[in-house]
């Protein structure tokens, strides 16, 4: 064997020993702690994918940040629909467990919050299929809190809880 073989062979050892490790992390770090998404759609406009934008918002998820299924009022958030569980959707919380909430169309014109369960609206009424369709939804299918705008880069920013005053709710129980 030539020096320039046995050079070749510990070259690809390392580099097979690296990657082994490497990919278990990588999968690990995008499941368990945060990940990058893009968003599509109009659901959650003009905060998203605003409307004279021709690319759509790319949003940091982090995972670690609901591990706990911790959420406020004002978040977006990512989670798994309701209706298809192959699809995820990104959504602001509208109200938490024991809020009242007034409905946008939805069957009942207000709804408490059961236990382990928010209401998500799309920023964009009317045009996001939410909580004003599927009703109340459970924290388990709480996937992740969108906490930045990565891209375009002209759209760099944390995004910030906020609710908007006609969609707070009108009355929240002190469990």
């Amino acid at each position: 064997m030539t020096k320039m073989q046995g050079f070749g062979r510990k070259y690809i050892k390392a580099f097979l020993k690296g990657f082994f490790v490497a990919v278990p992390v990588t999968v690990t770090f995008l499941d368990r702690v945060a990940c990058i998404a893009r968003v599509e759609g109009t659901s959650m406009q003009p905060s998203l994918n605003p409307m004279e934008q021709q690319v759509s918002d790319i949003v940091l998820l982090n995972h670690w940040s609901v591990r706990n299924y911790e959420v406020q009022h004002g978040d977006i958030v990512s989670l798994v629909s309701p209706r298809n569980p192959e699809q995820k959707i990104i959504k602001r919380v509208i109200a938490i467990e024991g809020d009242i909430i007034k409905t946008l169309g939805y069957k009942k014109k207000y709804v408490k919050i059961p236990h382990g369960h928010i209401w998500v609206e799309g920023d964009h009424h009317g045009h996001s299929f939410d909580s004003n369709a599927f009703g109340p939804i459970s924290l388990g299918l709480l996937h992740a809190r969108a906490t930045h705008i990565l891209w375009p880069p002209e759209r760099w920013q944390k995004l910030q809880p906020k609710l908007f005053p006609e969609r707070q709710a009108l009355q929240h129980d002190q469990e």
